[in-house]
């Protein structure tokens, strides 16, 4: 017998769902941290890591020139701020020491790399982010939120925050509704932000300013280089020589531009996107090599690649990596840093030598040691949907080199609908994905009209219609698998957190195809949304929906919570108690109104969770729920031993 024949006879017949997985959640949670954030400093490579082991906590860490790889903040420490409540910017890096804000205080700390950290702002209502070291003057200059006066509607500013603790806190910019980005240019003589505001989003329409620096610290008159209500600009970066850099959406894909001598010029005019959404402070794209040289990053054809641009030229190198996502790029002279995934790769900080064009793996997200035979691979596809427009997800068949599904059994699907709603799905391996596809679930992860990856047009789809566009997508999308025969018509389940959980409920409730559904945080009622959520996302729905209070009727007529009547299958509702973003009171009144039409409805709530999970017991029972759920609700047992939860108005 040979080796493939003796596999095969090794492979169990099983029904789909009951599959056993290696791919645990003890495992998930154990195994699995989150990177972000990195910085290339002097040959040294830091970045921030969420440990969901350590109940959520980020810690800033530090890869050193002999290769050690070393915790910079003591255990005491929680490296992350909430300004906009998603934060991001949590630290930077000076020359001898790092700045980095606290999550219990929001106090900005500075702290030598073999010394204890010490307070640098006052211990009152403010938070920070988004800093960067300003030697000439020795302190920062970062993002400013005033909580002070009011809580719901805080002031925004640009602000210089001195080491030295006897001077104060110099405001530098204010006057709108947000900033982000300041950058220093080489010889610390100018600095440039970026700022917008109500009713627009970072991706919407943003301004680039630049201003001198005067000798007491102060700006001198602030000019707009570009943007407008109509353009969005993402990180302005200055280069080697003093050119300012940036991303721009102005031809309709997010390209890199120079500014010199006032004039704007377009590096490398492409389709494909070398932006992103700005939802979190600190989020890079490319980096200066040199003076000549971009390390750049870019979305194409449903990948990331990695390539150096060359400034004079405008041609494109493109580097041959395996990875197929790539995030947080950073570069100086001779290296490049950044954050990379592929389908059977987690995610894992990366430094790429340039003069060898070779790279090694710094970091990784997760050191789970599993033969990829029970890893599913995405498929990208493009199916059609309403109004004669293409829509994009990336389908995974269930794999687990153990099992096969009887041949007269399709398997269940369930299709994803990411958050944001202007983020967009990823290619890097998800085990929380493979948790399903590997007992048997067949994954469609959806990028819905809206989505980021395929310029400003497709983003735009979504204006006015949330809740309409995105739905629409999920629905079309799995109506492709079904009729190419590849997953169960009868067993179709939708999911998604935050966007992605009023994409789900908005699905369920005004649309008769998913058996069933679980919302993560998702929002069910828009005009609660609309009065309740914080500032950085107060009028976001202007543009998703339109103008409130003007068009009431309209977010009464696509609220889930109002239109009960038309549901009738089985919720399960995951909530953090701490949520700002969508308060727990969304779920709540789901609840209750399915409770009372009689529907199986599950309520799991998490104390101590704000918007998205970052706790690993969190983690551990939101999966574990949410398997429990769909096995009764599809009538299978599952080979785990599981979490359960209570579901109201089942029927057994």
């Amino acid at each position: 017998m040979t080796e493939r024949e003796q596999k095969m006879t090794d492979i169990q017949i099983a029904p789909y769902g009951t599959w056993k997985s290696p791919i645990t959640s003890d495992l998930i949670v154990a195994e699995v941290i989150r990177l972000g954030q990195v910085t290339l400093k002097n040959e040294e490579v830091y970045w921030v890591e969420m440990r969901p082991g350590e109940r959520g906590r980020s810690v800033l860490m530090r890869r050193a020139r002999n290769g050690d790889i070393l915790d910079v903040t003591p255990a005491e420490f929680n490296v992350r701020t909430r300004v906009h409540e998603y934060g991001g910017g949590d630290y930077c890096a000076g020359d001898d020491q790092v700045h980095f804000c606290n999550a219990a205080d929001q106090r900005i700390y500075s702290q030598s790399l073999d010394g204890s950290p010490r307070a640098l702002t006052p211990a009152l209502d403010y938070r920070f982010a988004d800093a960067i070291f300003d030697r000439k003057r020795t302190g920062l200059v970062c993002v400013q939120e005033d909580h002070t006066r009011s809580s719901q509607n805080p002031e925004n500013a640009i602000v210089f925050v001195p080491l030295d603790k006897t001077q104060n806190i110099q405001t530098l910019a204010a006057g709108h509704d947000f900033y982000s980005s300041p950058g220093l240019n080489p010889d610390g003589t100018c600095l440039c932000w970026l700022s917008w505001d109500h009713p627009n989003m970072p991706w919407d329409g943003t301004e680039l300013w630049v201003a001198g620096i005067n000798e007491d610290g102060s700006l001198g008159v602030p000019a707009k280089v570009a943007g407008g209500a109509q353009e969005s600009i993402f990180q302005p970066q200055w280069s080697p020589d003093g050119t300012l850099t940036f991303v721009s959406d102005r031809n309709g894909w997010w390209n890199l531009y120079a500014y010199k001598n006032n004039q704007i010029t377009c590096l490398h005019e492409r389709d494909a996107e070398f932006g992103l959404p700005q939802w979190v402070f600190g989020m890079s794209t490319y980096g200066f090599v040199n003076e000549e040289l971009i390390a750049c990053s870019f979305f194409e054809k449903g990948r990331w690649q990695l390539a150096l641009l060359n400034v004079h030229s405008g041609s494109l190198d493109l580097l041959d990596l395996p990875f197929t996502h790539i995030e947080c790029v950073r570069a100086e002279k001779g290296h490049i840093a950044f954050i990379g995934g592929c389908a059977v790769g987690a995610n894992a900080v990366i430094l790429f030598d340039i003069s060898t064009r070779s790279f090694e793996i710094v970091r990784r997200s997760a050191d789970v040691k599993l033969d990829s035979t029970y890893f599913a691979r995405p498929e990208e596809i493009t199916f059609a949907t309403e109004g004669g427009s293409q829509a994009h997800a990336y389908f995974y068949a269930p794999q687990n080199r153990d099992y096969c599904g009887p041949k007269t059994e399709r398997p269940p699907l369930i299709v994803k609908s990411h958050g944001g709603p202007t983020a967009a799905a990823a290619t890097t391996l998800e085990l929380k994905t493979q948790f399903w596809t590997s007992r048997g679930f067949a994954v469609l992860d959806v990028n819905y009209g809206g989505s980021t990856g395929y310029g400003r047009e497709y983003r735009r789809r979504l204006d006015n219609k949330w809740g309409i566009v995105d739905v629409d997508d999920c629905v079309n999308g799995a109506k492709y698998l079904v009729e190419k025969g590849l997953v169960d018509r009868s067993r179709v389940a939708i999911a998604g957190g935050s966007a992605g959980g009023y994409t789900t409920l908005s699905a369920l409730t005004f649309r008769d195809f998913f058996s069933v559904g679980a919302s993560y945080y998702g929002i069910s009622d828009l005009e609660a949304m609309a009065k309740e959520t914080h500032k950085f996302e107060a009028r976001y729905l202007d543009r998703l929906v339109g103008p409130y209070p003007e068009q009431k009727n309209i977010y009464r007529e696509r609220s889930p919570i109002h239109h009960t009547d038309q549901l009738s299958c089985p919720v399960i509702l995951l909530q953090g108690l701490e949520d700002k973003v969508v308060p727990p009171n969304q779920a709540e009144k789901m609840l209750t109104a399915l409770q009372e039409k009689g529907l199986p409805v599950a309520y799991v709530a998490f104390e101590g969770e704000q918007h998205g999970f970052r706790k690993g017991e969190s983690i551990k029972t939101s999966l574990e729920a949410e398997l429990y759920f769909y096995g009764k609700i599809f009538g299978f047992e599952a080979a785990d031993e599981l979490t359960q939860v209570t579901i109201h108005n089942l029927r057994t």
